[in-house]
């Protein structure tokens, strides 16, 4: 029961070429950075990554992408990357595009041993009707286009089919973890991070503090052990990356 790993690098060996994962995290917030940048010393490439983002460029998912490790991701925000966009318009990254809240619920899905679920989201759009551009050609032309979904009408309103999501591995973040697994996230850093593990079939937590076997009290887990095969602990709580610094001038005071 105790899946606490001697290292990082131990943690991510047996992630192979092709592999799928899920990776939790918003932008820099909650990513589990120190299994990516062991990932991305251990070689690995060709990776089907779920994420609701690619990182930034030079941090993240984006040290993976940079070298060329990633060809595909479904995500639901790409805006904060130049490289992704890069090779993405260049067609040498498959990327499928579907909204935040469905991401969301894919993973959950995923999770919970649920196939598929309808949602609104999407319905009378490209999400739905398919022809959104997942991969590019050289010269500009769509290679692969998203497929038309299927969609149904309960109750007077339309919906659309979307399929759930598990992955090989999933890399997350916490605050907090014990040595069975449970684990407690920090405010926003939750963000994907609970879903993301639900929907990995190996999962590998990083935490910040990692505590003794009952110190959490039950009624603050975030997330059980059941989901979580695999700890690497402490980590340093210190480096965070800080995506967009927003600072006001000083007001002076007389």
């Amino acid at each position: 029961m105790d899946k606490v790993m001697a290292s990082a690098a131990d943690a991510v060996a047996d992630i192979s070429e092709g592999a799928s994962l899920a990776v939790g995290g918003f932008g820099l917030c909650g990513i589990p950075s120190v299994l990516i940048d062991a990932l991305h010393a251990q070689g690995a490439g060709g990776l089907r990554v779920v994420s609701n983002n690619c990182g930034v460029d030079g941090q993240g998912l984006g040290l993976l992408l940079a070298v060329g490790r990633i060809a595909r991701v479904t995500g639901s925000y790409v805006g904060e990357n130049k490289e992704f966009a890069r090779q993405y318009l260049g067609g040498e990254l498959e990327v499928e595009l579907t909204p935040q809240g469905t991401l969301a619920e894919r993973l959950r899905a995923g999770g919970t041993g649920i196939p598929a679920f309808y949602t609104p989201a999407g319905v009378g759009t490209q999400v739905a009707e398919g022809g959104l551009p997942w991969r590019y050609g050289p010269d500009g032309s769509v290679c692969v286009a998203s497929p038309l979904k299927e969609t149904r009408e309960f109750r007077g309103r339309t919906y659309v089919l979307e399929e759930a999501i598990t992955t090989d591995f999933a890399l997350v973040r916490a605050a907090r973890g014990d040595r069975h697994g449970n684990l407690v996230f920090q405010r926003s850093a939750a963000n994907f991070n609970p879903l993301a593990a639900m929907a990995g079939r190996i999962t590998i937590a990083e935490v910040e503090e990692l505590v003794e076997l009952g110190t959490i009290d039950p009624d603050a887990v975030h997330l059980p052990g059941i989901y979580v095969d695999r700890v690497v602990g402490p980590v340093p709580a210190e480096d965070k990356g800080i995506e967009k610094r927003t600072v006001r001038e000083r007001e002076e005071r007389h």
